[in-house]
């Protein structure tokens, strides 16, 4: 080494390794493949055809609960009604009174749908009055059906095909509306079942426009599935469906175009329920909530667009019934039909003779209730009455929405009652006073409709509790669902109610249309003439439906009366000229009908100087008049 300082050695240079990304996945481990997987289907999904998409699209359709619930419905009205449809052309249910009468209205619509539908309102009786058709509840909605058959056994066949399915409707309607309020199944049938087959339904059998409810619960059910509206989850604005709501309207629509009997009722209150919604709504929006509940204008078109549906089916009924008030003033029910009709707080325990559980019981309290017994039997149910009662007590519904309904149970009775509360003012006079069209309604008890629509809900929210705490107890069961006795306990409210509404209704066979009426020149008089015999003229007229001076309805024009009296007489003078003022062709006396009344003796009365023709026929007495 020399003196100067040798530099320092050089560290040798490290080779860095390379740094893999901080948030590289680590390396794929190796998959063993499996030896049998060639040999196994291929998992790969198909794109379906379009066949495939619509046999798919069909089978959800016919199993939907909808679907489903629409089969039950049905299957239950048609065993419910029995032998309704066993001899549908020749019978008719409770018997040949009022079912005939209407089954004549069904005829009556259809016919000038196919002919003149502007003489819609001036039918074939009663001739030769204007506007009678209107002279009673019109079930103008099923025309529909009158389009299909004429004459006496189409009339019948319709009728007793209509009769059995209002209360398929009854059930689906009451069943989709607790759906979406939020009940479950078991409560919904409960609540469909309560709704269609009452007991106090079974003394209405022969007033068609009084049961044809279903299209109330079924546009409840809609609009408030339209509003995203559920009892048990209040207003949710995102589930709103514009479709729905204005659906609901136009089946609001035809339900009061069956008449303003129940028609009336429900357009109040749905008129109540649009204010106290809109109320809640606006209070809401400024008081309580941050910001505006969207409603949406699409939604909002609906609403106004199917509520002046509603509304113009309404006021063009409503002009052809203040017609006939101006042309007939004493047709406005009076106080004192009001109250021979009001039924007593008796009456909301008394069910109808029909009743097969309870007609026989009661019969002592149907002798209590009077004359109008058949209008004051208004048991909805002591079923439904104990579920209700229960559903107070443990509920899906919360504490004040139960208060709320019963609250709701309450009022509707009370106005049913009519006069019997207190007189009826307060109460069901009162709008017997202020409310416009409500003083031509003369039955009180048939708002009873909504009291039996507020007990199934009440009841339903019991059922419902009730099967969601038998899935609770069961949670620890293997396998975890109720036993087998749990499970038909759950059923056993549907069955009882059920077994509530059995009936032994009576199916009379209707006569048959006198041959000498067939042909005989019109407008024609059938004598004998009373309410109960005109009603049968009415559906024997279905066959060419031609001016008839006999009529029934819930008044009685001055004519008619008129008419009556005076040909009670025929054929004399003062009748015959009275008969041919009127434009009466022919007059027939009928042979087995007119024995042991007041017209027997025109049977054997000569019709001499008269100008009458006299012509003797097997079943009537034909006068011809020139």
């Amino acid at each position: 080494m020399n003196g100067t300082d040798a530099a320092p050695a050089k560290e040798p240079t490290a080779v860095k390794e390379p740094v893999a990304p901080r948030h590289a996945a680590p390396d794929p481990q190796p998959v063993e493949e499996d030896a049998f997987a060639r040999f196994g289907p291929d998992t790969a999904e198909e794109t379906p055809t379009r066949l495939r998409r619509v046999l798919r699209g069909t089978r959800f359709v016919l199993l939907h609960e909808w679907a489903l619930a629409a089969y039950a419905s049905l299957a239950l009205a048609v065993a419910m009604t029995w032998p309704t449809l066993r001899y549908a052309a020749y019978t008719i249910p409770q018997d040949t009174g009022d079912p005939t009468l209407q089954a004549w209205q069904m005829a009556w619509s259809g016919h000038v749908l196919k002919t003149d539908w502007s003489q819609l309102w001036h039918s074939n009786s009663f001739y030769p009055e204007k506007y009678s058709f209107a002279f009673s509840d019109t079930l103008l909605g099923y025309a529909p059906a009158g389009l299909f058959g004429t004459g006496l056994e189409a009339a019948l066949v319709r009728y007793n095909i209509m009769y059995v399915l209002l209360h398929a409707l009854a059930f689906f309607g009451a069943y989709v509306l607790l759906r979406q309020l939020g009940s479950g199944k078991t409560g919904a049938a409960v609540a469909g079942a309560a709704f269609a087959y009452a007991p106090w339904r079974l003394a209405q059998a022969g007033h068609m426009h009084v049961m044809s409810v279903g299209g109330i619960a079924l546009a409840l059910a809609m609009l408030a599935r339209g509003h995203g509206f559920s009892l048990r989850h209040g207003y949710r604005p995102e589930l709103r469906k514009p479709g729905w709501a204005l659906a609901g309207w136009l089946v609001a629509a035809w339900q009061i175009s069956l008449g303003f009997g129940i028609g009336l009722p429900f357009a109040y209150v749905l008129a109540g329920i649009v204010l106290v919604s809109a109320i809640t709504y606006f209070v809401r929006s400024k008081w309580v909530w941050s910001e505006p509940k969207p409603f949406g204008w699409k939604l909002f078109s609906a609403d106004v667009v199917g509520g002046l549906v509603f509304a113009a089916v309404g006021g063009l009924m409503a002009l052809a019934y203040f017609k006939v008030l101006e042309l007939h003033p004493y047709a406005e029910r009076s106080d004192w039909e009001v109250d021979f009709y009001s039924p007593p707080i008796l009456g909301f325990f008394t069910s109808p003779a029909q009743s097969m559980p309870w007609g026989e019981a009661h019969s002592g309290a149907r002798e209590v209730l009077g004359g109008a017994a058949g209008e004051t039997s208004l048991l909805p149910g002591f079923v439904l009455y104990g579920l209700a009662f229960a559903g107070l007590v443990m509920s899906a519904w919360t504490l004040r929405k139960r208060m709320l309904l019963f609250s709701g149970v309450v009022l509707s009775v009370i106005l049913a009652m009519g006069t019997k509360f207190f007189g009826g003012r307060p109460g069901y006079m009162t709008l017997y006073d202020i409310l416009p069209g409500w003083s031509g309604i003369r039955t009180p008890g048939r708002l009873v409709i909504w009291t039996t629509l507020l007990l199934a809900i009440l009841a339903a929210g019991a059922v419902t509790a009730f099967v969601e705490q038998a899935k609770t107890v069961s949670e620890d069961r293997v396998p975890a669902r109720p036993h087998p006795l749990l499970r038909l306990a759950t059923f056993l409210p549907l069955l009882l109610v059920i077994a509530e509404g059995l009936n032994v209704t009576e199916h009379p066979v209707v006569p048959l249309q006198p041959p000498s009426m067939a042909t005989a020149q019109a407008p024609m008089l059938v004598l004998p003439s009373d309410p109960l015999m005109d009603m049968k003229v009415m559906v024997w007229s279905t066959d060419r439906l031609d001016p008839i001076v006999n009529g029934n309805s819930g008044f009685t024009p001055t004519t008619l009366n008129e008419i009556r009296e005076l040909t009670k007489t025929f054929p004399d003078q003062a009748s015959v000229n009275r008969l041919r003022e009127l434009g009466v062709k022919t007059v027939l006396v009928l042979r087995e009908e007119a024995k042991g009344t007041p017209y027997e003796p025109a049977l054997t009365a000569p019709a001499d100087g008269l100008g009458v023709q006299r012509t003797d026929a097997p079943d009537a007495v034909v006068f011809t008049l020139s």
